[in-house]
């Protein structure tokens, strides 16, 4: 890892406050929209390989997973989120979004791609309000479903050495609902993000 991407205890601290300010607006924002009490952890910010990731993810153990990419950029500042589902999810995740179709491969992925555009633009929005930019997304696109966590990161679908990620875990309160969220800011865009912490710390 070269100096020009490492992160200091300020700005991981600052980054960390940011999130947190984020994720509070998300989750009272997804709570009124969901109708449901929302739990989000305390967001984990390091510089992290595809690798460490998959060690790092609070929500997979021995389960399989089924995630989601959706790339966005604004103010010099690019990146992907990425949402990883338990398995488990889906029956509950359908009767949370009032989905009654038949449960089968096609109508999980539109239940996935739903969940990304809602969880992922409440989050991303508050954390570019606070940076005073604004983010444009692409299309969410399908990553995987129902793999092991190692091969949903293998290298076809991750085209970085490292990265700064911000995960947030979420549970659903009453519903067997778990994914996580990482937020992942490219290598590239490093340098105009940490401009932006010191404009804050100062």
């Amino acid at each position: 890892m070269t100096n020009s991407i490492a992160l200091s205890e300020d700005k991981r601290d600052c980054l960390q406050e940011i999130s947190n300010v984020a994720m509070g607006q998300a989750g009272d924002h997804l709570a009124r929209l969901l109708d449901s009490f929302v739990v989000l952890s305390i967001p984990h910010v390091a510089i992290l390989t595809p690798t460490e990731i998959a060690m790092a993810v609070q929500t997979v153990d021995e389960h399989n997973v089924s995630g989601v990419c959706q790339g966005f950029i604004g103010g010099g500042i690019a990146g992907e989120a990425m949402l990883l589902f338990n398995d488990t999810s889906f029956i509950d995740l359908a009767k949370l979004m009032n989905f009654e179709e038949e449960l089968n491969e096609s109508a999980e992925r539109e239940l996935l791609i739903d969940a990304t555009n809602i969880l992922v633009g409440a989050l991303l929005r508050g954390i570019a309000e606070q940076l005073d930019i604004e983010f444009s997304f692409g299309p969410p696109a399908i990553l995987g479903q129902h793999q092991e966590l190692d091969k949903l990161l293998a290298s076809d679908n991750v085209r970085w050495e490292h990265a700064l990620v911000i995960e947030v875990n979420y549970k659903i309160e009453g519903y067997d609902v778990q994914c996580d969220l990482l937020m992942v800011i490219t290598e590239s865009s490093l340098t105009r993000l940490y401009g932006k912490l010191d404009y804050l710390l100062d």
